[in-house]
């Protein structure tokens, strides 16, 4: 990139939430490389999946950057991972950076060349995380409330994997729903092939009272494999319950890590976080924030970087986990900003005061 060369690197661990891109720079192919002090570019140590690294950068058709990850899931194998892809690219400074805050929730998928990749982000914001679940049965004490807690390491198992079982969230009052995704996983499976067997079927049912149902999707007359199915609706629907209805498997059970459902809320947004923290600890690539909790936010963004106008880096912390992070993700020697967000079922903070240099 303008006659630089980026050399990129996974670290520090698959197996780790923190596993990020980093770069060194150089003007030449084969090196000598510096370091860059802005490290880690793609970093994604909170929110449903966790884990950036052991990925690539590349442009799309219309010229913006993309940068991919392999989040860790782990559920079958210590390595087992998904594949996640974040905007990005170069600042005036030709520093690169990718942006993965709010990034495994919806985005729009450009169609021109974009000026600023934060403009992608749908704005449609988690409605489904600890809402109330029942389900058709449960196998092995896998409960339906294990899908709505943003872990794809936890799961619900059906006593059987036919068809009419079913998973019903309650959202707690009427929404605006714009998509959903379901999130299957492997449970004791037996199926270790890809032919004519391997696709998913389900119906999906929205309701404002919990007794009569619409269908809003259905993929019944299709065979196709997506494990990760991200749907958007063709009209949003207002509704407080969502109903999950299995058609076909051709795994032994049923199971689903997560049913996650976007939209809004028409509530207010949250205030601002007061009393934002920082302090740099005695190992400085480790800073302790804390914060005061905001009444009805669903969790924060931690943001910081190397100067005020490059908070590039995010940590998601959910409201029900504890107002102080310990971030282990800084470059020894270098002064960095710090700045945080909260964010509930309608949409985001401002962002808080910027404070640095520490």
């Amino acid at each position: 990139y303008k006659s630089k060369y980026y050399l990129q690197y996974g670290a520090p661990g698959t197996e780790y939430n923190v596993y990020a891109n980093g770069t060194y720079i150089g003007n030449d192919p084969l090196g000598p490389f510096t370091y860059a002090n802005y490290n880690p570019v793609s970093y994604k140590p909170g929110g449903f999946v966790t884990g950036a690294g052991h990925g690539n950068t590349f442009q799309d058709n219309y010229g913006n950057w993309w940068n991919t990850g392999t989040p860790w899931v782990a559920v079958n194998w210590n390595f087992e991972r998904r594949m996640a892809m974040f905007p990005g690219g170069f600042n005036e400074d030709d520093e690169m950076h990718f942006n993965t805050r709010f990034g495994d929730f919806p985005h729009y998928m450009p169609k021109q060349a974009v000026k600023h990749d934060e403009s992608l982000f749908t704005g449609w914001m988690l409605l489904s995380y600890k809402k109330a679940c029942i389900a058709s049965s449960v196998k092995d004490n896998k409960e339906a409330n294990f899908v709505n807690d943003e872990n794809p390491r936890t799961f619900w198992v059906a006593q059987t994997n036919k068809a009419g079982e079913w998973l019903q969230m309650d959202l707690g009052k009427t929404k605006n729903i714009k998509a959903f995704q379901v999130n299957y996983t492997d449970y004791q499976s037996d199926l270790y092939d890809n032919d004519e067997r391997v696709y998913l079927q389900f119906n999906m049912y929205a309701s404002t009272d919990g007794k009569n149902w619409n269908v809003i999707f259905s993929n019944a007359d299709k065979k196709e494999d997506r494990p990760n199915a991200y749907i958007e609706l063709e009209k949003a629907v207002d509704a407080r319950y969502l109903k999950f209805e299995n058609i076909y498997v051709p795994t032994p059970h049923l199971a689903i890590s997560d049913i996650r459902v976007f939209g809004n809320s028409s509530d207010a947004l949250p205030k601002t976080p007061n009393k934002f923290k920082v302090t740099r600890m005695v190992d400085q690539r480790n800073a302790q924030t804390s914060w005061e909790p905001v009444k009805g936010a669903v969790g924060y963004n931690i943001r910081w970087g190397i100067a005020a106008d490059k908070l590039y880096q995010t940590y998601q912390v959910w409201a029900d986990q504890p107002n102080s992070l310990e971030i282990r993700a800084l470059t020894l020697d270098q002064k960095y900003y710090f700045a945080i967000e909260s964010f509930n079922e309608e949409g985001v903070s401002s962002l808080s005061p910027v404070m640095g240099p520490f």
